[in-house]
């Protein structure tokens, strides 16, 4: 399976705030859409890096820090990590393992495409092995091939 498949299935929206937005303009976001990471773009609309709530709980734990009007650039990681939308799968999660990321930017030719979390990808790993059970059990019954 490919990241193109799960983008599939959760959609291609992203979700965006500015380095300039409050940490609290980014949690409204993330609780108006349900989310848990937002791209973070620069003026020109090009991806500067992102920021989730790990961030954000960090910064609003620092007793040094602004509280909720603590600038996104403040919180936000520049290092995110990318992928293409044709790579495997498996090479995703080992590579969110050992960079030890949640969210991944998919980027194709054109730019930015989507984001995938790795609760995204063991969802769709998920129903990929629950089908193939189904598809097993119903052969082992002699119903999963036509005559």
């Amino acid at each position: 399976m490919y990241v193109k498949a799960v983008l599939g299935a959760k959609g291609f929206e992203t979700y965006t705030v500015a380095p300039d937005d409050s940490v609290l303009t980014a949690l409204q976001l993330f609780n108006d859409k349900k989310i848990g990471f937002a791209v973070v773009k620069g003026a020109g609309g090009e991806p500067l890096g992102g920021v989730s709530e790990r961030e954000i709980c960090k910064a609003l734990a620092d007793p040094d820090s602004a509280g909720r009007q603590t600038p996104v650039r403040d919180v936000m990681t520049t290092e995110v990590v990318t992928c293409a939308p044709d790579d495997n799968l498996i090479k995703i999660m080992a590579l969110m393992t050992k960079k030890r990321s949640r969210h991944m930017l998919v980027c194709d030719a054109e730019g930015l495409c989507g984001v995938i979390s790795i609760g995204d990808v063991v969802k769709h790993r998920l129903d990929e092995i629950m089908r193939e059970e189904e598809e097993l059990l119903k052969y082992i019954d002699g119903t999963g091939y036509s005559a």
